[in-house]
């Protein structure tokens, strides 16, 4: 049974706030927070998106009206699941333990 890297986005919500790094770092701690306890070892990053015109790379957070949504990129791996599929439910099922009422979306599952 091989082990896996599972990749997941995630977007989250914060409101009063100013400016987009101030977002990016409480959503970053805020998950971090939520992950400690039981998923310490599930790393965060901010997300990045890929523009459709220029392929420049851009933040995946935006803030409107003092209140932001960031997507997050959350990274975990998998030891000794039985195929990519069972991975993706195990990660999933742990991060979205532990991260409740925030959206996740499976991205990526590779094999190590």
């Amino acid at each position: 049974m091989p082990d896996y890297v599972v990749t997941i986005e995630s977007a989250w919500l914060i409101r009063d706030v100013k400016s987009l790094d101030d977002a990016i770092g409480i959503a970053i701690s805020e998950a971090g927070k939520r992950l400690n306890p039981n998923a310490k070892y599930v790393e965060v990053e901010a997300g990045y998106l890929t523009c459709p015109y220029c392929e420049e790379t851009l933040s995946s957070a935006i803030v409107v009206a003092d209140t932001a949504l960031v997507g997050l990129v959350l990274e975990m791996k998998v030891f000794r699941a039985e195929s990519e599929e069972h991975a993706g439910r195990i990660a999933k099922s742990v991060i979205g333990k532990a991260l409740r009422d925030i959206p996740l979306k499976l991205v990526d599952v590779q094999a190590q």
